[in-house]
């Protein structure tokens, strides 16, 4: 670690060792310093690439496509089909992207992990604070779609933007902490072209995000339906067509805030057991 990221933890370890152990926002301050010296690495991967997504798929090919709202599950436009399955795709790309390789280099090869837990810190505060770092990858990411978004005349509703934000926030999680429980245990980083590969990039292009899973075989439909990423995309749709379900909508809540629960159980147990002696 750096001399400032050095200070960072001793400022977090000084707080807990003072008795204020009710916040992991002493050591986000970490992960703050760090972002501050890496974020030109992600700026185009966070904002840029997906840019290009929305316009190539949504904007381009998407004057192409006239088809019936009905079919569109509701959405008055290509455009608006596709840019709620975008963004939550994108949602969970980051939070994939935060919890494969910085956690391997902070476990197995700058031994983060362990300098922090020689400080008072424990298991709990560490995953806590990294927690609230990914939200604010994910939120900072999240409200900048939405705003330049709002522009698109693609919300129907006045609440259809922050509910937008709010469901991104939560994919983010429920996509970041069961992968994160998977990477604290993983031996080496050749798994993690895996998870990219056979899990992230089928769930973005079968969940619903480019097209209907209706239109897909009933097995892979069915899949599709339990899928993590569909839940987000379709409450992302219903809000920004302002047809809001709640039975369905409370389903896919509780199913993300269950799969994000679980996740961060999972981690806990896994970082004792492979950090505390």
């Amino acid at each position: 670690m750096t001399t400032s990221e050095v200070g960072a933890t001793a400022t977090a370890a000084t707080a807990v060792r003072t008795g204020n152990r009710s916040s992991p926002m002493h050591l986000f301050d970490y992960w703050l310093t760090v972002y501050k010296r890496t974020w030109r690495g992600s700026v185009i991967t966070s904002f840029v690439t997906p840019w290009f997504y929305v316009v190539a798929m949504g904007v381009l090919l998407g004057g192409f496509v006239q088809a019936d709202p009905a079919t569109l599950e509701g959405s008055a436009s290509y455009l608006a089909f596709v840019v709620p399955g975008m963004i939550c795709a994108q949602s969970m790309q980051v939070g994939f992207g935060e919890t494969t390789y910085p956690v391997m280099g902070m476990r197995k090869w700058e031994k983060t992990y362990e300098a922090q837990l020689a400080t008072p810190l424990r298991v709990s505060d560490i995953l806590q604070a990294h927690v609230v770092f990914i939200l604010f990858r994910v939120l900072t990411t999240a409200v900048v779609f939405t705003v330049v978004l709002s522009f698109f005349d693609i919300f129907q509703r006045w609440w259809s933007g922050p509910v937008v934000v709010a469901v991104q926030v939560l994919v983010g999680l429920a996509a970041a902490l069961p992968i994160y429980a998977y990477a604290v245990r993983a031996e080496s980083e050749s798994g993690f072209s895996v998870v990219f590969r056979l899990l992230m990039i089928p769930l973005t292009l079968f969940s619903g995000s480019f097209f209907p899973i209706a239109s897909l075989p009933s097995a892979l439909e069915a899949a599709a339906r339990v899928s993590p990423l569909w839940q987000g995309v379709n409450l992302a749709r219903m809000a920004t067509t302002g047809q809001w379900h709640w039975p369905v909508a409370l389903y896919n809540i509780a199913y993300l805030v269950v799969l994000a629960g679980a996740g961060y159980l999972l981690t806990v147990r896994g970082m004792r057991k492979e950090l505390v002696p």
